[in-house]
């Protein structure tokens, strides 16, 4: 086995000490008085011998590793995806690593993940929390450990978020489909039903219902398990549209739900916009491709917002913490045809 580069073996190569290979290596070279001639032949021997440095050991001697946790709840999900890639590249440029888990949507998980990382000595956290107890996130605020929530927030804890406006933005989009003229809107929404998107989601539809006089029937709103979303949403969509008043038009109220209405709706061979109105939050490629009317969240920005304020807190935060930002930025519906004009496409 080819033995791994120390700092010892760049020092004996070189005829130093391996204190000052350490403090050129960590850039501290100009501030203990080295020369640059003595330095750029530290660097140019280390890169020789192929020296790869222990980071966890770094961590543990400067209190700081240069690596950020971000946990959401799918990483296979698209926007989270998305938004994990968004964050990536910008730490990498900020030299800054990102460590990405899934919680699965379970707070216990969650909390294992966050023990984990931080047993990684990672400098601080992303979350696109899934608790409900405070408990965890309160030990950290008390702790001073740096985190910020993204996507999600919790009600009455005073921390950093960056999240969207998904009242407004549901609420605008249930308007939408009453402007196309539908009055029986149905709604896929998902469990935990306690997530602060969830619930301003399910509440913008409620309300734009019952400010144009409508009754929210319980039998056009279907509640799906995380884990079974396929299955359980081909049930929903067969008892919303057989029963004795069939829905006109289908509220999905995130991506994994609107892909699988996608796909039932086409097994059952019904046609959107003819036979049925699709709208759904969160804008993938798959809805460009088929015409989707779809909610867009601006997950760059989201992204760009979570790591400024994190990296804020990170390198400002001592002795006295800053104060929370607490964002909510705006979403855009993009209008296609699945929901077209209830008159004009039947």
């Amino acid at each position: 086995m080819k033995k791994k580069i120390a700092l010892i073996d760049i020092a004996q190569a070189l005829g130093v000490s391996r204190t000052l290979v350490s403090m050129v290596l960590n850039g501290q070279g100009d501030l203990h008085g080295i020369s640059p001639v003595t330095q750029d032949k530290v660097k140019a021997k280390a890169k020789e011998l192929n020296y790869k440095p222990n980071s966890i050991a770094r961590g543990l001697r400067t209190g700081k590793s240069n690596t950020i946790g971000l946990i959401v709840t799918d990483i296979s999900n698209n926007f989270y995806a998305t938004i994990a890639r968004r964050i990536e590249d910008n730490l990498r440029q900020l030299g800054y690593h990102l460590i990405f888990c899934s919680s699965d949507e379970r707070a216990e998980r969650e909390e294992e993940l966050i023990q984990m990382l931080r047993g990684r000595q990672v400098d601080g956290l992303i979350l696109a929390t899934t608790f409900q107890d405070t408990k965890v996130l309160k030990e950290l605020i008390k702790e001073g450990f740096p985190f910020v929530l993204i996507d999600r927030h919790i009600p009455n804890l005073e921390t950093d978020y960056v999240v969207v406006d998904n009242y407004k933005s549901s609420k605008k989009a249930i308007e939408y489909l009453m402007e196309q003229g539908h009055r029986e809107i149905g709604m896929l929404t998902i469990s935990p039903s306690h997530l602060s998107t969830i619930q301003d989601r399910e509440q913008g539809y409620k309300d734009a219902l019952t400010e144009q006089g409508l009754t929210i029937k319980n039998s056009n709103v279907c509640q799906i398990a995380f884990d079974d979303i396929y299955n359980q949403v081909g049930k929903s969509l067969h008892k919303m549209l057989n029963q004795a008043q069939p829905v006109t038009a289908i509220y999905a109220v995130n991506n994994n739900i609107g892909k699988a209405c996608l796909e039932h709706l086409g097994k059952m061979g019904l046609h959107i916009p003819e036979d049925i109105a699709l709208l759904s939050y969160d804008d993938i490629d798959v809805f460009k491709f088929c015409a989707i009317t779809a909610i867009a969240q601006p997950i760059q920005e989201m992204g760009d917002q979570a790591v400024n304020i994190l990296l804020n807190k990170i390198k400002g935060g001592k002795p006295k913490p800053l104060p929370n930002q607490q964002l909510i930025l705006p979403a855009q519906i993009i209008v296609r045809k699945s929901c077209e004009n209830l008159t004009t496409s039947r």
